[in-house]
């Protein structure tokens, strides 16, 4: 059957094992484990259990052996922003804290009496996000500075879950530059900029792109799954592998990274960090070779995922998106932006509340609440179509939906009718496609990113909406 590669895509609700190989030129993927995700609450934080996801990890791997498909290679690829802080021993210094936790407050603030707004992205290029780990770390530095300066060693989450499996410290490229801490002209940590903020410089280290090896899985991980296998770097940022999917050999297209987070922008050569983009809150964010992701976040499928908790998951996605449609006709938007929908202590609650404060009809059924969802979403992403485009001067065609939101074929068609232009939804899998396009190029089974993303063309459904004429 060919040689096996192992993704392990972690995102901030579940996780999942994924093998890929290529059969008669195709990529054929098997979810072979899946866990549940998500930040515990502890005291008033929102933490992550690192040692849980470990053991999940571990769990996922221990199924190849079962199943007789020993991968070559693995990666892990995670959400953004998050990290640890390893002292002189390689212990965690402190919590792992979760980017909805709100010590972050403030903190915007007190990075600006170091450098102003304006010169930061200058020097970046990253949009701001109160929870960007520039954010966390004057968090920390403020609120336990004691800790701050015991640490040796910074890892994001994916580097950090590597250099578990494997003893050895990596740090990757494209989570790096979420950070808001990267030269995008350097392509490496700005160290100038780390030293005006009071970080100890020496915690981090040099940037590796995807493809990189990290070393083989240390000896208790050995004896616990029952193999060995090479850790590569993929391009661990979770968005930075679904981009890498896009189904289009060259990359020219608008896309929709849509997952908990929506991040939708164009893939470019170069960085923009002038003011028009920053005024419109545009991100710079690493790619794969050194292409820069070109987007907007939008806050993306975690309202509809937080209403159905709300309701006890007692409907499924296709039900919602059903019962939005039944209440197409209700009129009621949201800024589905606005930092009260971050981490509301009820999702529900809070979109009658800025429904009540903006003088609109308030939702009260399902049915009304994800009609108000989904159709914010789609306005949302048809006016950020237009901004790009003004933007970076091109006019594009299409947009391709990637990742789980691509089987949405309610919110693809909104979104078509909202952006007037075709959507082309798939894979529905594109974090971890990504993550096994980069082990397959790095081994030499797919030559480059251009015939990577052909193979993805050629192995996965996408399906086609078109706009439809605005109906009464």
């Amino acid at each position: 059957m060919g040689t096996y590669y192992l993704a392990v895509d972690i995102g901030a609700s579940s996780g999942r094992h994924i093998l890929g190989h290529l059969e008669n030129g195709q990529m054929v993927l098997e979810e072979i484990y899946r866990f549940e995700n998500g930040m515990d609450k502890q005291g008033g934080k929102l933490l992550w259990d690192t040692g849980r996801l470990l053991t999940e990890i571990v769990n996922g791997m221990k199924m190849c052996r079962q199943l007789n498909k020993i991968p070559a290679s693995m990666s892990v690829d995670t959400w953004a922003v998050d990290y640890v802080l390893l002292d002189e021993q390689d212990q965690v210094l402190g919590d792992t804290y979760g980017y909805r936790d709100r010590r972050t407050a403030g903190m915007d603030e007190e990075v600006y009496k170091l450098i102003s707004q304006e010169d930061l992205y200058r020097r970046t290029g990253i949009q701001k996000q109160i929870f960007n780990t520039i954010y966390q770390l004057m968090a920390a530095k403020k609120q336990t500075p004691k800790l701050l300066e015991k640490a040796k060693t910074f890892l994001m989450l994916p580097d950090y879950f590597q250099f578990l499996l494997t003893g050895r410290k990596v740090s990757e490229y494209t989570n790096g530059t979420s950070t808001q801490l990267v030269n995008p002209e350097t392509k490496q940590w700005d160290k100038g900029l780390i030293r005006l903020l009071g970080y100890p410089e020496e915690m981090f280290l040099p940037l590796k792109m995807p493809g990189t090896e990290v070393g083989p899985l240390a000896k208790e991980i050995q004896e616990q799954v029952g193999f060995d296998c090479k850790v590569t770097l993929c391009a661990s940022h979770d968005t930075a592998s679904a981009v890498m999917a896009m189904p289009l050999a060259k990359g020219e297209g608008l896309y929709i990274s849509s997952g908990t987070w929506s991040l939708m922008g164009v893939e470019a050569k170069q960085a923009d960090c002038g003011v028009q983009s920053r005024k419109g809150n545009f991100t710079n964010e690493g790619g794969y070779d050194y292409r820069f992701r070109y987007l907007k976040n939008i806050m993306g499928l975690w309202m509809i995922q937080s209403v159905r908790h709300e309701q006890k998951d007692a409907y499924s996605f296709a039900q919602l998106c059903q019962m939005a449609a039944e209440c197409r006709k209700f009129p009621s938007r949201v800024d589905v932006n606005d930092d009260v929908f971050l981490s509301p202590d009820s999702m529900t609650e809070a979109i009658q509340d800025y429904c009540r404060r903006t003088g609109q009809a308030i939702p009260v059924t399902v049915g009304e609440i994800s009609a108000v969802i989904y159709q914010s979403l789609a306005d949302c992403y048809g006016k950020t179509a237009v901004l790009l485009q003004e933007n970076t001067g091109r006019t594009y065609d299409g947009i391709f939906v990637i990742g789980g939101g691509s089987n949405a074929a309610y919110l693809n068609q909104l979104t078509a009718d909202a952006a007037g232009m075709d959507v082309y939804a798939g894979p529905g899998e594109a974090t971890a496609v990504g993550n096994i396009m980069a082990q397959m190029i790095r081994a030499g089974e797919l030559k480059d990113l251009a015939n990577a993303r052909k193979c993805v063309a050629d192995s996965f459904r996408i399906s086609h909406y078109q706009p439809k004429p605005y109906r009464e």
